[in-house]
């Protein structure tokens, strides 16, 4: 034992002579090269109104947190067909200088139960997407695939059917639901899709929407003061990108300006939610949530039907810190660090 000790001091002592402080975890990493950051992939109705561009951009711009490893585009009643919104998916990664570095698919136009019975065909709605989202799920690295989808469910839902494989590789983090209230946008644009993925073995956690209430995403809003003075001029310089209203702009800062005074306001003060951006954050930092689980819950046309007696659990997600994520968000517009796409092997 005298001797153990005696070799233990030695080696301390050994650490702080040599200045090798690191532990044995960080050394190993620094040794190997192995990246650490979060593997993310982002499936998103760009078009459909704001909260989605800003969810890219703060993806995009925390490059030392996120591996972002494509963005796969769907479409929803509002925003258009599949093509604005990956029109509208590319003009955010160029006015972020991340197009041609990170990968941009389009996605199902259709739903989940008109494309599933032709899933098998050498072409169908989706593919492009669809085969991506499966192609990365299948690499072999250290850590879950985290799946980010910030609309309907169809592109994961597909890709889950095609390749059950998938399961024991990805974690689903969606933004949708007022659970275990009925509604919402993101549920109801593909309600069998939302049905599908509950049905699977995999893990699934959902970061509630909750319109009006301040224990959902709904709360983490901003003005369009606070976009002018937190956000205007901000993120890289770029060429000229020509937005979705007209007008040319040069940094995504300058683009959700425009975004701002193009749209609807509500609230006292108006503002708009930045919802998609949550479920970003959550990944980022879960302090600034709170989750419990949940025997996996069904929907019975628009409304929710518990089932306590199911082994499944997913994760709901609520009573997110609004300061905390906001202030994270503004500080990454003021110095982004933008991802970059490495091709990974298992560390």
């Amino acid at each position: 034992m005298k001797n153990q000790q005696l070799l233990i001091g030695l080696a301390f002592l050994l650490a702080a002579l040599t200045g090798c402080t690191a532990s044995a975890p960080e050394k190993d990493a620094a040794e190997t090269g192995a990246d650490t950051r979060i593997p993310v992939l982002f499936d998103t109705d760009a078009n459909n109104e704001l909260d989605d561009q800003h969810a890219l951009a703060y993806l995009l711009f925390n490059g030392a947190t996120f591996d972002v490893r494509g963005i796969t585009v769907n479409a929803t009643h509002s925003g258009g067909n599949i093509e604005a919104q990956y029109a509208e998916a590319e003009r955010v990664l160029k006015l972020c200088d991340r197009f041609g570095k990170i990968p941009l698919y389009a996605g199902a136009d259709g739903n989940f139960e008109t494309i599933r019975d032709s899933i098998r065909q050498p072409d169908y709605d989706g593919k492009a997407a669809v085969e991506f989202i499966i192609a990365e799920a299948r690499k072999p690295r250290s850590q879950k695939l985290v799946l980010i989808p910030v609309g309907k469910l169809t592109n994961i839902a597909l890709a889950l059917m095609k390749a059950p494989d998938i399961r024991d590789s990805v974690r689903i983090v969606w933004l949708g639901s007022n659970y275990p209230a009925p509604g919402e946008y993101n549920q109801e644009n593909d309600i069998p899709a939302v049905n599908y993925v509950l049905e699977q073995q995999v893990p699934f956690e959902v970061v509630t929407v909750r319109y009006g209430d301040p224990s959902g995403s709904w709360f983490v809003r901003i003005t369009p003061e606070e976009v002018r003075a937190n956000l205007a001029g901000k993120g890289p310089q770029v060429s000229p990108v020509t937005g979705r209203h007209g007008d040319n702009f040069t940094c995504f800062g300058d683009y959700s300006v425009s975004l701002f005074d193009n749209i609807h306001m509500d609230g006292d003060p108006p503002g708009r939610s930045l919802f998609d951006l949550v479920a970003v954050a959550m990944v980022k930092n879960p302090a600034w949530g709170n989750h419990h689980e949940i025997p996996a819950p069904i929907l019975e046309g628009t409304e929710w039907k518990d089932r306590p007696d199911n082994p499944h659990r997913i994760t709901i997600w609520e009573n997110f810190d609004k300061a905390g994520i906001l202030g994270d968000f503004f500080s990454v517009l003021e110095h982004p660090e933008l991802s970059e796409r490495r091709e990974e092997g298992r560390n």
